[in-house]
């Protein structure tokens, strides 16, 4: 049970990114380069030769880099543009997309749980959408949110893939440097923060709880619960972050809000405590040395 709690709590840290985000007022390409630039600073201490022999796993984390650069971007432009609940919504798409990819790109088991929970998570989401400050004015921050989902699917495979080989703090830190590399070349200066202030210091902050910590929590946890069920647990991000629009930015949500509020939450609830197949035994080895 503490791997399933471990990945909601990531997934919760993530949630307060707009607390980060909104007061900083940086780009989406600049936030996502200086998160990506504190999340590599650990990066010298976690190299190792032996977990790059598992090819399948360094690419795994290849791929990581690429998706998770696209991801911030475009996520962070979609918070930094329009309402926080319109954001999240068409972000969290993605864990629709795990729940389906997941038994075919990672050959994991099928969960029924997974796959009825996420559309009742989407649901529940579609009620606070339904807010009176949380319809669709603004396309663009729609479509940000949701080109983002593809990419944090992406990153969601790939992390479990990376995890064979890699530790949780080693993918979060190894992967950030690609990442950088790869907004710089699509971004130039335009990804560059302005000069040393608050703000900058207020993402490096926050990415410290929101990007090491949240990240590590949520990669530790990976590694024992299957991808479909923490598809659906991820979901306790936009749900944390629909209540601090309207707690903390004032953004409205009303009794089917609430409403939308529970249903994520018991959705999730009900996938975690899927009951699971005890792991088979590895058959004895047969043959001479």
């Amino acid at each position: 049970m503490k791997y399933f709690v471990m990945v909601a709590l990531g997934t919760t840290l993530w949630g307060c990114w707009p607390l980060v985000l909104r007061p900083a007022g940086l780009t989406g390409p600049q936030s996502a380069l200086l998160m990506m630039a504190v999340m590599a600073l650990p990066a010298p201490f976690v190299l190792r030769r032996e977990p790059f022999r598992d090819r399948r796993a360094t690419l795994a984390l290849g791929v990581l880099g690429v998706c998770d650069a696209a991801n911030a971007a475009l996520y962070f432009a979609a918070v930094q543009r329009g309402p926080v609940t319109v954001a999240v919504l068409t972000h969290y798409l993605a864990p629709l997309l795990i729940a389906l990819a997941a038994p075919w790109v990672l050959r994991e088991r099928r969960s029924a749980r997974a796959l009825l929970g996420a559309p009742l998570t989407l649901a529940g989401l579609a009620l606070i959408l339904g807010t009176p400050q949380g319809g669709f004015a603004d396309p663009w921050t729609a479509l940000l949110g949701g080109a983002s989902a593809l990419f944090f699917m992406a990153n969601v495979l790939a992390s479990k893939e990376a995890a064979r080989a890699f530790s949780p703090l080693a993918i979060n830190s190894l992967h950030a440097i690609p990442s950088d590399l790869l907004l710089l070349l699509l971004f130039g200066r335009d990804a560059l923060p302005p000069a040393l202030d608050s703000s900058l210091l207020q993402v490096a902050a926050g990415t410290v709880l929101c990007g090491i910590v949240a990240n590590s929590l949520f990669y530790s946890g990976l590694r024992h619960v299957p991808t479909a069920t923490a598809g659906a647990l991820t979901y306790l991000e936009p749900l944390t972050a629909a209540l601090l629009g309207v707690l903390v930015f004032g953004e409205a949500l009303g009794p089917l809000g609430l409403l939308g509020g529970l249903v994520v939450l018991l959705s999730g609830a009900w996938v975690a405590a899927e009951p699971r197949a005890p792991a088979q035994p590895a058959p004895a080895p047969t043959g001479t040395m």
